[in-house]
């Protein structure tokens, strides 16, 4: 195969062109090493120039505080789901969790296995198709911290701005919209985030989080999953997913040098949102969108046609036709676009013309 196709995986997902040709080139000699990023010690000072620069760039994109502490770590953001109750959650506290989709549901299960987790808030009762509204939150001031997460990538409903949460640490899943766009990290307590949506491939998980939490860690607690061990060693405690890291911090570099920042990557992933929900919307009814318009993801574009077998029908062509990777997540079908930071637009303008097309002849 000569021809790229059009990725609209929902993860792991598609890397910026440029990020993949500069692995290429390194691959077999880094920077004169004589072996690839995949082969060197984890403790070499290659690997270490490798990590710090990382670091320093997510910290420059994301204007991250001096109080707060960055590590690469493994187990993907399920893991988070755990690891955050075991480090944060004191005994005779309870935490709050925002439910808007099946992510935020497998976080409060895994957190009610160590200590007192309610739901503050849940939009089930629509099948996850909207965000609640700010009188539907009903948050314990007296929590030890506020879970939501900001884009659920199986339904397509995203946050525009962080819920109000007074002083509890407000705790975040990022997975699916993390550095697509400008937040206020000081807004939080602790960020965490899978790296293959827009940040990388599988197997490193970002997690920021305010020093100050570091202290709740309990004693007693495995080595590898306290996060004050792991801030300690500076994500090298074990060997981390070295070659994960070492591609997050080429996208890093991409969205800071080719991109602009997050600032114009944003505007780039409202125009690509624009032109599909456009098309949708323009269909008289022929697609229809999962989410409520109000609380539409940028990311995640989830819709349904007149029938399953037309849905069928329609992924089956896409995929013949270079557009892959639609079919909706198995829990709830249809059909998903996942058009992260690095999706070009003209596979948007692509899916967009194939699907005034197949309208037009299965309408």
């Amino acid at each position: 195969m000569t021809e790229r196709i059009f990725n609209f995986s929902a993860g792991p997902a598609v890397l910026p062109i440029s990020v993949l040709e500069q692995a290429q080139r390194e691959m077999l000699n880094y920077k004169g090493a004589g072996m690839s990023v995949m082969e060197m010690s984890h403790r070499s000072k290659a690997f270490e120039s490798i990590i710090q620069m990382a670091e320093a760039d997510l910290r420059q994109l994301l204007n991250i505080p001096d109080n707060y502490k960055v590590m690469f770590l493994q187990g993907g953001a399920s893991l988070q789901f755990a690891m955050i109750p075991m480090n944060l959650l004191p005994k005779g506290k309870g935490a709050d969790y925002i439910l808007t989709g099946s992510w935020g549901q497998g976080a409060i299960k895994e957190a009610k296995k160590f200590g007192a987790a309610r739901e503050a808030a849940t939009t089930a009762d629509t099948n996850f198709n909207r965000l609640p509204k700010s009188e539907e939150v009903k948050l314990d001031p007296g929590a030890a911290y506020v879970h939501f997460t900001s884009n659920e990538t199986i339904f397509g409903v995203e946050f525009e701005e962080e819920p109000s949460v007074g002083d509890v640490p407000l705790v975040c899943d990022m997975s699916s919209n993390f550095i697509s766009k400008p937040i206020d990290v000081s807004k939080y307590g602790l960020i965490y985030a899978g790296a293959q949506k827009n940040a990388g491939p599988a197997g490193a998980t970002i997690v920021i989080i305010r020093e100050d939490l570091l202290e709740r860690a309990p004693e007693g607690l495995s080595a590898m999953l306290d996060y004050k061990n792991l801030a300690k060693n500076g994500s090298m405690y074990n060997t981390p997913p070295c070659f994960a890291i070492y591609i997050c911090g080429f996208v890093f570099k991409w969205l800071l040098d080719d991109v602009g920042g997050l600032e114009k990557i944003h505007a780039l992933n409202k125009e690509k949102a624009k032109v599909l929900y456009g098309a949708i919307d323009s269909s008289d009814g022929y697609y229809r969108g999962h989410a409520e318009k109000d609380c539409r993801s940028l990311m995640n574009v989830t819709l349904r046609l007149p029938s399953e077998e037309l849905e069928n029908k329609f992924v089956k062509e896409a995929t013949a036709a270079g557009l892959d990777g639609l079919k909706g997540h198995r829990s709830v079908g249809g059909l998903r676009a996942s058009i992260y930071n690095a999706f070009p637009k003209a596979g948007v303008e692509s899916l967009v013309e194939f699907m005034k097309e197949f309208q037009k002849n299965n309408g």
